[in-house]
């Protein structure tokens, strides 16, 4: 039990943290402070541009837009309601997704940054930060990932989970970078803010999954 509220409060405390880290980023993104770390990077990543590299990008810019999201979503939802019958992980799924595209459109309000005008590859509307695609692809992959991890009984498939969901969440994020759509304190502030989200929501589901449990127990 004591290893359980261990995990729970280290769950808390990454949620925290990266609320705090997300602040700071949102501090130095209001007073322009951050110009530098998004040129250098920027004139980095769209350094390598190349046709082949422009077309891989925009494949996973598609992969992390809306429609993608909402796609993918569905197909998780499917699998642990029909094949798993995982109702409850059903509901935490739809309900981090959701909330992380509610929180993410709530931010970009708040703060209404312009997005980048330089060496725009592809066309994308409304403001600049923090970024949605970054959120979303943060998010879902990494709740999935959660999700998938309890049911993944060996040590390979597990590194191989955090392998691929760690890969389409930065490639999504750089993508975005590469097309010009966003500057990389964007990318960076999303994935801080969904990390916070993401785990925040797991911390409030794991204690929903204990209580319940306990209530069971007494029961019995």
């Amino acid at each position: 039990m004591n290893n359980r509220k261990l995990e729970l409060s280290k769950t808390l405390m990454i949620s925290i943290v990266c609320a705090i880290s997300f602040g700071l980023i949102a501090v130095f993104v209001s007073n322009t402070k951050i110009k530098n770390f998004d040129n250098t990077m920027i004139n980095l990543i769209q350094g390598l541009e190349s046709p082949q590299l422009t077309t891989i990008m925009k494949l996973f810019t598609m992969i992390g837009n809306g429609f993608s999201i909402a796609i993918i979503t569905f197909v998780v939802m499917f699998i642990l309601y029909i094949f798993l019958g995982h109702r409850t992980e059903l509901v935490f799924l739809v309900c981090v997704v959701i909330g992380s595209s509610l929180l993410n459109t709530l931010l970009k309000l708040i703060f209404k940054r312009a997005r980048p005008d330089i060496n725009r590859i592809a066309e994308a509307h409304g403001y600049s930060f923090p970024s949605g695609h970054s959120m979303a692809a943060f998010t879902l992959y990494g709740v999935i990932a959660f999700l998938l991890w309890k049911h993944v009984p060996t040590a390979v498939g597990r590194v191989t989970i955090i392998i691929l969901s760690s890969l389409f969440i930065t490639l999504i994020g750089v993508s975005r970078i590469y097309l010009g759509v966003h500057y990389p304190s964007d990318i960076l502030g999303g994935y801080l803010m969904s990390a916070c989200w993401l785990t925040g929501s797991i911390w409030i589901y794991q204690r929903y999954l204990e209580r319940s449990k306990r209530i069971r127990s007494t029961h019995e």
